[in-house]
């Protein structure tokens, strides 16, 4: 099993999962978080620690495509091991639907 970062974190990336993780297992895009799914330790001390309640565990329903999206970034985005500061509008964005279509950028030259 593993952790992933589904879409409430983006455009919110509260960054405080990213410096409990014993592993290092988050990468940084530009609007959002991911964990890679073959360092998380499934530890699970991140998953209480996100406000906007993104992490998920694997084993909840639908999270292929999530492990999946979470597999691609990790593998272009850098690692992050201490917390930033999240956007100047993270509360407003917290719970806002269909924020993957709406509000996803992949860093330029990134894919998508």
């Amino acid at each position: 099993m593993t952790y992933v970062v589904t879409e409430n974190c983006i455009a919110c990336k509260y960054m405080d999962c990213v410096e409990v993780c014993p592993v290092d297992c988050f990468y940084e895009g530009e609007n959002t978080l991911v964990i890679h799914p073959d360092e998380c330790i499934d530890c699970g001390v991140c998953e209480p620690e996100c406000p906007a309640d993104a992490i998920r565990p694997d084993t909840d329903p639908d999270m292929e495509r999530w492990v999946e999206f979470n597999r691609k970034y990790s593998e272009v985005w850098p690692v992050i091991v201490a917390a930033g500061d999240p956007p100047a509008n993270a509360e407003a964005m917290d719970g806002v639907p269909n924020k993957l279509q709406t509000h996803f950028s992949p860093e330029p030259g990134q894919g998508s």
